[in-house]
């Protein structure tokens, strides 16, 4: 999953994608290189120092873009958590919800997701981090209310994507520990998404700016995918698919 921010404000690329020529040459790069997935978004979620921002000025950079990039041939998930933004995505030609508040912040946007059928990525979140707790807990019970949220709305379970949310309302030793036990989010049942690009964690344990931090995405996303995660969302699309690729080769000959 490629990463398309369309925002003025994202940690990693602010502003490089804002003008909608830009935003689509580079969604171009990254089916070319290999991206089964375009993710757009055009508000910022970054955990700090994000601004919110209306509705209508969320659509208002997504009306250039959107539709070009579905023209491109490739699935296009849209990245919100407000569901009149999701819906009119999802009438102009993208086919995924991406709610980084896990269907638990906009009441609307589990009975839109049910009545549009359509696949929803429920991520974990939490308005601040807290080092005192058990994160896997944490996620765990989160998950719980996403998943009750989506039955009562009528969302098929074959539809749900869980992403533990890394960097999101964690501090980055539990952004780590998220990645380290992995595995144990298996027990759902459902397809897990991972996107560690860029992330702060990197830094604590090699220092770095957002730019330079392509070597720890890729360690992360490499451990990410051997605990079964089906979905990399990344900002780096050609080197994190030749790291894949060639983890998944060599996996090949045991």
């Amino acid at each position: 999953m490629g990463v398309l921010n369309l925002t003025p404000d994202s940690f990693s690329d602010g502003g490089r994608f804002t003008a909608p020529e830009s935003a689509l040459a580079q969604a171009h790069r990254m089916v070319a290189e290999g991206a089964d997935i375009i993710d757009i978004g055009a508000e910022s979620t970054r955990p700090y120092g994000s601004e919110p921002i209306p509705a209508d000025e969320e659509l208002s950079r997504l009306r250039p873009v959107l539709p070009e990039v579905v023209s491109l041939g490739v699935p296009v998930s849209i990245d919100s958590m407000k569901a009149a933004v999701v819906a009119w995505a999802l009438d102009h030609g993208a086919v995924v919800a991406n709610d980084v508040w896990g269907l638990q912040r906009d009441p609307g946007m589990a009975g839109l997701v049910a009545e549009r059928q359509v696949p929803v990525i429920v991520m974990h979140n939490r308005d601040s981090a807290d080092p005192a707790i058990d994160i896997m807990q944490d996620i765990a019970a989160f998950f719980a209310r996403s998943l009750d949220i989506a039955a009562q709305a009528g969302v098929s379970p074959g539809k749900i994507v869980l992403d533990p949310g890394i960097g999101f309302g964690k501090t980055p030793e539990q952004s780590m520990t998220v990645l380290a036990r992995l595995e144990e989010l298996q027990s759902f049942g459902l397809p897990l998404l991972v996107g560690a690009s860029r992330k702060r964690f990197i830094s604590v344990a090699s220092p770095s700016e957002p730019q330079q931090r392509l070597g720890g995405s890729i360690a992360a996303h490499l451990i990410a995918a051997k605990a079964g995660a089906r979905i990399i969302r990344a900002h780096d699309v050609a080197e994190t698919v030749q790291a894949l690729r060639v983890a998944a080769a060599i996996g090949e000959q045991r």
